[in-house]
């Protein structure tokens, strides 16, 4: 049986990350910056950078580009500050630190392609990474700024997955962008509240997203991208990031599209959609009274703070109301949106309940609507029990999030909104196997990065990667992920109730438990004002 604590620790697992204590790698100090002078050099609006080539040498590529400065001692906890300047050409050629966060382990179905590098880790993280193919400000192709998940907690800009490179080759610029999490991303304080020029804390995480953005405005034409054809994606907190810029009037204008996989924050409360700054307030000084005192602690220090969840919040200032209250408002911004879920991604800890246990626990948790809702989860059999079980908690997770989002945009009716769902299960060898469709394993086909996982994949696989990575790449260049040559992909509205089923026979066709999806959203809803 799903409850909200399970759900609270799915939230958490989606970090991919057991919590275990580490220690930050040092700031770069001012004077140790890697310079060097190479072949594919060009300018930004802070100075001269080099990068590297695939191995093809059609791919030009720049990593570890700062965009803010570190946000380290006495800018710890605040906006992202501007870069200064620097002298000479420099070296592009390493991804820059992963936030702090715990050591990356891997566990259950997550290797090593799935998580940040093991180092560097550190404060000092606000840098992103483009893939192009190059050329000069009058190419104007289309950009992908990617939005990493993690649960808010964990996560980076460096795990194999999120390599910009095949994208590049579909003629897309492909950005990758770090920003902080935990509590060097979002802790509110009064102190914090009462200093900031806006009267707000809590959202650095997001702000650093808003700076990365800024920074593509003013220098993606360097790199043959077009600053006015931008596409926001992100998966899982990623996701659920890009929910929020889309909300936030300070996005207005920094992106056109938005790609949102496996996450948002429309109806569940464990992710504090609408938690109030006053309340992010009273857990922050859970983490010491004096933020004077808490700038002066090693990062490491801070880290070992147990302050729960920490995540967006309704600060006023990036998120003035909460994402639903924004978007009934029709005071989102009007972007196009691609968006979905995966089959199995549902998170259970430990074994279903038999038949008879779950029905009484549903009963008892949902009392006069617990009839209709095991009309949609059934258990009439252990095995149909244990499958109602994983469903419930995929869709009360992320279903019912990312279908509310595209059906209260769908009707708004001012942008168009495009719905997936992910079905292949990724082949796996041994207890692997048993996750299916699981959890981020969209994400190596929607980019082509198949290449970059250490799994027994077939030809299918394949033209399946191909072919989701060619709906995005579109996606990102004209708003609709269809072309002459594939499967018709149509817009979603709630009569024709069509979406693309992405797995071993790609199509369009119904989406089945709309009914379930509207059922438990409505439930959510009802819970939430008790």
């Amino acid at each position: 049986m799903v409850t909200g604590s399970a759900i609270f620790r799915a939230i958490l697992i989606i970090g991919l990350f057991p919590i275990m204590l580490c220690t930050a790698a040092a700031p770069r100090a001012a004077g140790a910056l890697p310079w060097a002078v190479g072949k594919d050099t060009l300018r930004t609006d802070k100075g001269l950078i080099s990068g590297t080539l695939n191995k093809e040498g059609d791919i030009h590529i720049y990593k570890g580009i700062p965009f803010a400065a570190p946000p380290v001692g006495p800018l710890r906890w605040k906006a992202p500050q501007p870069v200064a300047a620097w002298q000479g050409v420099r070296s592009c050629n390493d991804f820059g630190p992963s936030p702090m966060q715990a050591k990356p382990v891997a566990f259950l179905m997550y290797t090593a392609e799935f998580l940040i590098p093991p180092s560097p880790i550190s404060e000092d993280c606000l840098y992103l990474n483009v893939w192009s193919r190059g050329g000069s400000s009058m190419e104007k192709r289309p950009v992908i700024v990617w939005i990493y998940g993690g649960g808010f907690s964990s996560g980076g800009a460096g795990c194999a997955i999120y390599d910009g490179e095949a994208m590049a080759k579909k003629n897309v610029v492909f950005v990758s962008i770090n920003y902080r999490v935990g509590i060097f991303g979002f802790l509110a304080h009064p102190e914090l509240t009462r200093e900031s020029a806006h009267h707000a804390s809590g959202n650095y995480g997001l702000l650093d997203q808003l700076a990365a953005l800024q920074w593509v405005k003013s220098n993606i034409a360097a790199f043959g991208g077009d600053p006015k054809n931008v596409t926001i994606a992100g998966q899982s907190a990623g996701s659920m990031s890009v929910n929020c810029l889309v909300a936030s009037p300070l996005g207005k204008g920094m992106f056109q599209r938005a790609i949102a996989e496996s996450g948002a924050s429309f109806l569940n409360s464990m992710l504090r959609s609408a938690t109030t700054l006053a309340q992010a307030e009273q857990q922050g000084i859970k983490a010491g009274k004096s933020i004077e005192e808490l700038r002066s602690l090693p990062a490491g220090e801070l880290l070992q703070k147990s302050l729960g969840f920490l995540s967006p919040i309704v600060d006023g200032y990036v998120l003035p109301q909460s994402i639903a209250d924004i978007f009934a408002a029709g005071k989102n911004n009007q972007v196009s949106l691609l968006t979905g879920w995966n089959q199995d991604e549902g998170f259970l800890f430990g074994p279903t309940a038999k038949a008879e246990e779950y029905v009484k626990q549903t009963r008892a948790k949902y009392g006069d609507r617990a009839d209709n809702l095991l009309k949609y989860y059934p258990a009439e059999g252990e095995e149909q029990a244990a499958a109602s079980q994983r469903d419930l908690s995929r869709d009360m997770v992320f279903g019912v999030q990312n279908y509310t989002w595209a059906k209260v945009q769908s009707d708004q009716g001012k942008s168009a909104v495009y719905v997936y769902r992910f079905t292949r299960r990724m082949p796996a060898i041994g207890d692997t196997a048993k996750y299916g469709a699981f959890h981020t394993a969209e994400v190596p086909y929607a980019y082509n990065n198949l290449r970059a996982v250490r799994r027994p994949f077939v030809k299918s696989d394949e033209q399946l990667a191909d072919l989701m990575s060619t709906y995005w790449a579109n996606f990102a260049r004209t708003g609709n992920p269809s072309a002459r040559d594939l499967p018709a992909w149509p817009r979603y509205d709630t009569k024709k109730n069509l979406i693309m089923m992405l797995g071993e026979n790609p199509g369009a066709k119904p989406l089945l438990d709309k009914a379930a999806l509207e059922f438990l959203g409505e439930t959510m809803k009802a819970d939430k004002t008790k």
